[in-house]
């Protein structure tokens, strides 16, 4: 549909659905009407397969008790992804940022990273074979299936009256799980894991984590999933969308690292100097505005409910996600970190935080915000203070160029040169590759 309005009701199938990015709606439903609306039956059904009863997959009870625990686990590999992207540079190829970004959150990085499709090496490359990498195409595959169940409403199992899509995937997820999971509860059984559930030790992965917090396989397993999905795949498109921001604005590039060489210099940022970095922060807030890790939420109403209307004038709209000029000024499609420093902050989204809700919102709000921002911003200082200049050379794969006519799209599309894709996360067809001017020491 070409022309749309700040809320969109269609039926599909005898579905009732509702679209709207009218931050007084997205209020109600996330914050104060917040027991009137539930991930619902029908999503947890779609999503089963994949996410079993963890977090994401689930309403009441199961909800809150995922909610009470508490996971400080990750923040891992930084520099050893930044030591195999720049050996891969200097043999001369440019590196897929977009799976550096993915593996630095799982322990797959003995799998290397692969070679641009064009060169000899990419023919021959090993690494698509390995465990590691095999069970992230399967999560990916996972994820597509579990998505397109809810363009197909409450008939998807129509489409999968013979097998269950997500399954197959599931088949290679668990062949790399279980044996990591028996392993761990088998540890746990012979007493080698003493230690208070809470207590987390200084080499602790998640999955011995959970462990500690219960016995059961099938809890841990869905949890895992949950939490990969959380941690793994919406920082890593929030990084992957930051290198290629950086790529294309080397004046932000130029600031930033400025504000990171003052403040930290080339030693380990601590979380005080995370706090500390204003301008890194509008950076990364600015990415989540223009590219939101999950692009929608949704939710089934468990009561006939009324929403006010918003404007005196019916006339349909059109309004480009996430770019909306009433809601964030006249330059709401151009990227600019300073706005979340300057006095459009205080203009725009001081009055109405309700317009920016990367992190979801109310009761349901993600319980690692502020992880996530800590883990991003950890990255991004790292790189900064490595790579004085950064390009984008999306020919390289020519699954990475976006298609003919996508420059004349409507809204941001216009601008950008990666070509977006979704399921239940946003990701980047064909990767984003990029060439990086490492820094020499004496330039420090």
């Amino acid at each position: 549909m070409y022309r749309l309005l700040n809320a969109l009701h269609f039926i599909v199938l005898f579905e009732n659905r509702i679209f709207t990015c009218e931050p007084e709606y997205i209020k109600r439903i996330l914050a104060t009407d917040f027991p009137g609306y539930e991930k619902g039956p029908y999503f947890m059904r779609q999503m089963r397969t994949l996410l079993g009863t963890g977090v994401f997959n689930s309403d009441g009870e199961m909800w809150n008790k995922d909610r009470i625990a508490h996971f400080d686990i990750f923040d891992r590999h930084a520099e050893e992804v930044l030591h195999l992207m720049n050996a891969r540079m200097q043999q001369g190829y440019p590196v897929d940022w977009q799976n550096s970004s993915s593996v630095k959150n799982v322990r797959s990085l003995s799998a290397g990273l692969p070679y641009p499709p064009p060169s000899a090496l990419a023919r021959s490359d090993q690494s698509k074979s390995h465990p590691a990498n095999k069970f992230a195409q399967a999560f990916l595959e996972a994820q597509i299936a579990s998505a397109r169940r809810s363009r197909y409403t409450k008939a998807w199992p129509l489409w999968e009256f013979w097998q269950d899509k997500a399954a197959i995937q599931m088949k290679v997820i668990d062949e790399f799980i279980e044996p990591l999971l028996k392993e761990a509860l088998s540890k746990k059984a012979e007493g080698e894991s003493e230690n208070k559930p809470n207590d987390v030790e200084e080499d602790e992965t998640l999955l011995e984590h959970l462990v500690k917090l219960t016995d059961d396989p099938q809890v841990i397993r869905d949890e895992t999933l949950n939490i990969l999905l959380a941690g793994r795949d919406t920082t890593a498109i929030t990084l992957t969308m930051a290198g290629y921001k950086l790529a294309e604005h080397p004046d932000i590039l130029l600031k930033l690292r400025e504000e990171v060489l003052a403040k930290v210099g080339m030693r380990r940022p601590s979380y005080e100097d995370i706090r500390d970095l204003k301008y890194l922060r509008a950076f990364i807030n600015e990415v989540l505005r223009l590219y939101p890790p999950v692009p929608f939420n949704v939710r089934y109403a468990t009561k006939t409910t009324t929403w006010p209307s918003m404007t005196s004038d019916p006339r349909p709209v059109y309004v480009p996600a996430g770019i909306r000029k009433d809601l964030w000024g006249p330059d709401a499609d151009r990227f600019d970190p300073d706005r979340f420093l300057d006095e459009r902050l205080h203009k725009y989204l001081t009055p109405n935080p309700f317009i920016f809700v990367p992190f979801n919102a109310g009761p349901r709000i993600c319980l690692g915000q502020q992880f996530a921002y800590n883990e991003v911003s950890f990255m991004l200082i790292r790189l900064l203070q490595h790579v004085s200049d950064i390009r984008l050379v999306q020919e390289v794969n020519p699954e990475a160029v976006p298609p003919l006519g996508f420059a004349e799209s409507k809204g941001s599309d216009g601008t950008d040169k990666v070509f977006f894709k979704n399921h239940l996360t946003m990701y980047v067809k064909g990767g984003v590759w990029l060439k990086m001017n490492e820094v020499a020491a004496a330039d420090v």
